[in-house]
């Protein structure tokens, strides 16, 4: 569900980045205070794993349409509202910034959508509410699905309405909205039913880790190695391996996208804002598209024989996995040094 700038008005593209940026300052604000030991890593970890679990496009069957985790709801189930929104941040910032996966001007939309609504919206007032205060298997498995569904659909609408009010597209809102809605309810339970399963794990290793999120609390003493150690193992093995089988389909925004107008992607402007931001995005940009990136050169010397593609997609997923670690740590070690405790 990542946007492309050509959805967006440089006004509603500028006006999104305000509001996330104002998000991630007050969520800056509220980490400080609940930052220890053993949160700062745990942070970095779920970050990387959200970065690689969503190189994992899986197929949605019969609609030729495909989804990925979005991962801001399970984040927060594991981290709290607040450190969620950070390290959901920091695996958008580097999926756009050097994968080009999602347009810069359509940054603050895609943090929003994609982490936001899910950290708090998705968390707080649906998942808490139906988990309860000692929340059985049953009750996770509930909750998990019904706030997956609700923020993904809370997700594709802001999609529709900010395509629509930046009204650059032409894309007719009662047609795109009719084809995000549906496609995404079904992602929606695929997101439930794995965060449901990720969530049952760290319940059965760690559940006070859930007890500390809940309530906002440090970790403390708690031995989470075993849990660091799973969580890596698995972003390796989903980066590294796994992402290779990734669904070639569209996803959702693109298959809607295709049905609406006929193409998965659509034209910029070519000019002013968006220009500026695709030359830079062109610039950082080292592995667009988790892959190689293509040496030009004329058709005739062309080079046929490129790197296997599951090569540059385990190397983007590798690179990528331990960059967001790498920003998530930074992240919470420069917030625990401003706070005054080091860690």
């Amino acid at each position: 569900m990542h946007m492309a700038d050509a959805l967006l008005s440089p006004a509603v593209g500028g006006t999104m980045w305000v509001v996330t940026a104002a998000t991630t300052a007050y969520a800056s604000r509220k980490v400080r205070k609940s930052l220890d030991d053993r949160k700062i890593p745990l942070m970095g970890v779920l970050a990387a794993f959200v970065f690689a679990i969503q190189m994992i496009n899986f197929s949605i069957p019969g609609t030729g349409s495909s989804g990925h985790l979005l991962g801001g709801l399970l984040l927060a189930i594991l981290l709290g509202p607040d450190a969620a929104c950070l390290a959901i941040a920091s695996v958008i910032v580097v999926q756009a910034l050097f994968f080009a996966d999602g347009g810069l001007l359509a940054l603050g939309c895609n943090i929003f959508n994609m982490g936001i609504i899910g950290c708090y919206i998705g968390y707080p007032l649906i998942y808490k509410k139906i988990a309860g205060n000692s929340p059985s298997g049953t009750r996770l498995l509930a909750a998990a699905l019904v706030a997956g569904v609700v923020s993904l659909q809370l997700g594709a609408f802001a999609v529709v309405l900010e395509t629509t009010m930046s009204g650059i597209s032409e894309l007719p809102f009662s047609s795109f909205i009719i084809m995000m809605q549906p496609i995404h309810l079904a992602i929606g339970i695929v997101e439930g039913l794995i965060t449901a399963g990720i969530v049952a794990f760290i319940w059965k290793a760690r559940p006070e880790i859930l007890d500390c999120a809940a309530t906002d609390r440090p970790l403390g003493d708690l031995p989470i190695k075993k849990v660091l150690t799973g969580l890596a193992t698995v972003a390796v093995i989903a980066a590294g391996t796994l992402s290779w089988f990734a669904s070639s389909h569209p996803d959702g925004l693109e298959w809607s996208l295709a049905k609406v107008t006929g193409h998965e992607e659509l034209a910029g402007p070519g000019d002013g804002v968006h220009s500026v931001m695709e030359k830079v995005q062109d610039k950082t940009a080292f592995m667009p598209d988790y892959g190689f990136k293509e040496k030009t050169a004329a058709p005739e010397a062309a080079d046929t024989s490129s790197s296997p593609v599951s090569l540059g997609t385990s190397t983007a997923g590798l690179v990528g996995g331990v960059m967001v670690m790498l920003l998530g740590l930074g992240i919470g070690f420069a917030l625990k040094k401003k706070s005054g405790n080091p860690a």
